[in-house]
């Protein structure tokens, strides 16, 4: 059964079209990534599910209910959770007080839990907080009363790094326990670890939905190295290399490059040096990593950086173009 679906969602501004005949199901106890960039969409989508605004045209269900019907949403609300994009709270009262004010309208029996977890100041009122505070007691307010279906719209803004992991922790371990999360976010390796499934939407369409795997899979590793010599972008010419661009400098480079050392420090007699030119390039990568470094090990490699091609890629290279 599903959890939450969107049939034909249509939301027009007039001078925007923020969705555009959007459809797609989340399944029961499946995490759901609703990726795009700033502006494609995603919060006209989740605010229309939260029955916060009316749709143009089409709808949707949550947890079997009706999101045009004010009344029979109210009842599937009971059993959700939710976190807006940047939560607002009343600022001169405490985040106790807030969390008091929203346990007397659904229940808390997880609060002592969840701020252990994302350890929110709770006794200091809510002007003194600092942006990832009031996400943490945001994500709070989501989680403790225990619901079946939690709604966030980029729930990790704001939050250090730690308290990334911390979220991606909980959430994972959430799933676990077979809670179904609906999250939007800008940022693909947000979702790496925790979502089943992902929607990509772009100027208000849906653009696809498919399996975080295939996802990554088809996105790549965007890929910076640095060898000795002068190459060119042929040299990589391979099964999985995009947009190869190549950049030689010229000169004596010692690792690390010349011009990481202080001018007072004497050379380090150990340290290889590169007499002759260096090449910079960068690609994205979606073969078989153990052909790139095949190719890589017929080269002097100076340095290798390989990390998740970002969103924009996605888009760039898969639903590039007016009409994706």
């Amino acid at each position: 059964m599903a959890a939450l679906e969107v049939e034909g969602l249509t939301k027009d501004y007039g001078e925007v079209l923020a969705n555009d005949d959007v459809t797609f199901a989340v399944d029961e106890g499946e995490v759901f990534g609703y990726l795009g960039p700033n502006g494609a969409g995603k919060t006209t989508t989740i605010r229309t599910l939260m029955g916060f605004q009316s749709p143009t045209s089409g709808g949707g269900t949550v947890l079997g209910h009706d999101v045009t019907d004010e009344s029979d949403l109210i009842a599937a609300k009971r059993r959700v959770g939710y976190l807006p994009a940047n939560p607002a709270f009343d600022e001169g009262v405490t985040g106790r007080e807030i969390l008091d004010l929203h346990a007397s309208i659904k229940g808390d029996e997880r609060r002592d839990e969840l701020l252990e977890t994302f350890d929110a100041p709770v006794d200091r009122k809510v002007w003194d907080y600092s942006t990832g505070n009031v996400q943490k007691l945001g994500l709070v307010q989501a989680f403790m009363h225990d619901p079946d279906l939690v709604v966030m719209d980029e729930p990790t803004a704001g939050l250090d790094p730690l308290m990334q992991r911390a979220f991606n922790d909980f959430v994972e371990a959430e799933k676990e326990r077979g809670l179904t999360v609906f999250l939007s976010s800008h940022v693909l390796s947000e979702v790496r670890r925790v979502c089943d499934r992902v929607g990509i939407i772009r100027e208000g369409r849906l653009v696809t939905t498919e399996d975080i795997e295939d996802l990554l899979h088809r996105t790549g590793k965007f890929v910076r190295v640095r060898v000795a010599g002068d190459v060119s972008a042929s040299a990589f010419d391979l099964d999985g290399v995009h947009d190869a661009s190549c950049s030689t400098t010229d000169g004596a480079v010692s690792e690390p490059a010349a011009s990481e050392l202080a001018e007072s420090e004497p050379a380090d007699p150990d340290t290889p040096r590169v007499d002759g030119p260096v090449t910079e390039c960068t690609f994205t990568f979606t073969g078989d990593v153990n052909d790139l470094i095949a190719a890589l090990g017929e080269r002097r490699v100076l340095d290798l950086d390989v990390e998740e091609a970002p969103l924009e890629e996605v888009f760039m290279r898969f639903y590039g173009g007016s009409d994706a």
